[in-house]
C-alpha cells in the first residue's frame, strides 16, 4: 500500500461515517430542510513514509463501564474513531488526558505511548473503530512496561 492508496482509504471511510451520518439526519429532519455542509470529521498530518508494504487494519474495541486499558503501543500509526459512549485517552507527545465522544477521532503517531485508554463512564459502554496502519506482518500492539 502506498501513501496515496492509504489516504485515499482514508478519503473513502471518512466518506462512508459523513455519509452515514446525513442519513441519520435525513431521516431525522423533514425532507424540505436544506443540509448545510458539514466541516470535516478529523483533519490531521500524517507522516512523511513510505507505505509499500504496510496495510491497514480495522477493528472494534469495546470499552465495557470502567474499563481501563493497559498502556501499550502500536506499530505504525493510528486513526481511532468513537462510534459509542466517551472514551479517555492520552497520547505521549499529545498533552493531558482528553476525552473523545461519539464522531470524534484521535490519531496515534508512530512509536508513541497510549498512556492512558480507558473508558469515560463507569455505567455506560464506549466503543472505538480503529484503524491501525502498519508494516505487513507487524504486531500491532505491544504492551509498554512500568
Amino acid at each position: 500500500m502506498n501513501r496515496r492508496d492509504a489516504v485515499c482509504s482514508l478519503a473513502v471511510f471518512a466518506e462512508l461515517l459523513a455519509s452515514a451520518a446525513r442519513a441519520d439526519a435525513q431521516s431525522q429532519t423533514p425532507p424540505s430542510t436544506p443540509q448545510a455542509p458539514r466541516p470535516p470529521v478529523f483533519k490531521h498530518d500524517l507522516p512523511n513514509l513510505t507505505m509499500d508494504d504496510w496495510e491497514v487494519t480495522v477493528s472494534h474495541v469495546d470499552y465495557p463501564p470502567g474499563r481501563v486499558g493497559a498502556p501499550h503501543k502500536h506499530a505504525g500509526f493510528v486513526l481511532a474513531y468513537v462510534l459509542e459512549g466517551s472514551v479517555v485517552a492520552k497520547i505521549t507527545g499529545q498533552g493531558e488526558d482528553k476525552v473523545y465522544n461519539v464522531g470524534q477521532m484521535f490519531y496515534e503517531q508512530p512509536g508513541a505511548t497510549h498512556e492512558v485508554s480507558k473508558n469515560a463512564s463507569q455505567t455506560q459502554p464506549a466503543k472505538l473503530l480503529a484503524m491501525i496502519f502498519a508494516k505487513k506482518g507487524a504486531t500491532l500492539t505491544t504492551p509498554v512496561q512500568g
